[in-house]
């Protein structure tokens, strides 16, 4: 879990979030066509592209951008044709790395993420690496600002959340996947306001990375992975120290 929450702290910290805004909205809106074409434009029939809109509602998308991408999902207006390849691989100090892609260009796709991997110390693997260190949870984030602890706790959990944690001056509630629509949802009507929410990888274990130079490149890694057009979502099992995190950021 370390992976996850410090990234996205380290994330809000440098204010990638808010300057990549126009690329965050690109990748939902590729997430919503994707899963539009695969189970039908009918939110309520189909559970990933109720997962993709809520995701897009939670970065405050605008309503007409989710109904077009949905449309153009499911062909009631042109559209681009995407393909899903998962690839696995190392980064600096044996950190495992999954990085979910959606592509129209495989060749440009994989060319880029190997040399990324390359430049940063790391390897691009085959399929199945590392993937079995890590457990699809759903993953949400919530601001702890004038939030009741025991409130939050309370209302995630008859929701059907497996695990909430207070962490980072916030919170975050872990689901299973099947759970993940009625935790949202639940929170939305109780007018709770999440930072983050998605169905995410989350590692069984982290790798503990304690050198600054190994942290520095791991980063970067990361960093440019999630940069990358092409790119939706990476996961890593890392644990960086939160003095070594601070000063990195």
């Amino acid at each position: 879990m370390s992976g996850h929450s410090k990234w996205s702290t380290i994330k809000r910290k440098k204010g990638a979030l808010d300057a990549k805004r126009g690329k965050i909205f690109t990748k939902l809106i590729k997430e919503i066509m994707v899963a539009a074409r695969m189970g039908g434009g009918d939110i309520d029939g189909n559970p990933r592209l109720r997962s993709a809109v809520n995701a897009a509602k939670a970065e405050n998308m605008p309503k007409e951008n989710i109904e077009r991408a949905i449309k153009k999902g499911s062909g009631e207006l042109d559209g681009a044709v995407y393909d899903e390849i998962l690839y696995e691989g190392y980064g600096p100090g044996g950190v495992a790395v999954l990085v979910e892609t959606m592509t129209d260009n495989k060749n440009r796709t994989v060319a880029d993420i190997r040399h990324y991997f390359a430049k940063n110390n790391g390897n691009l693997g085959e399929n199945g690496c590392v993937g079995w260190m890590f457990d699809k949870r759903g993953v949400i984030s919530v601001d702890g600002t004038g939030v009741d602890e025991e409130q939050i706790m309370e209302l995630a959990l008859e929701a059907g959340a497996e695990d909430v944690v207070n962490e980072d001056g916030g919170f975050q509630i872990y689901t299973t996947p099947e759970d993940f629509n009625a935790v949202v949802e639940q929170l939305e009507k109780s007018k709770v306001k999440m930072s983050e929410a998605g169905i995410l990888m989350v590692p069984k274990n982290t790798i503990e990375v304690t050198e600054e130079k190994t942290a520095s490149n791991l980063l970067k890694l990361l960093e440019s992975l999630e940069d990358h057009d092409d790119v939706q979502k990476v996961h890593a099992n890392f644990d960086i120290p939160e003095a070594l995190m601070e000063k990195l950021s």
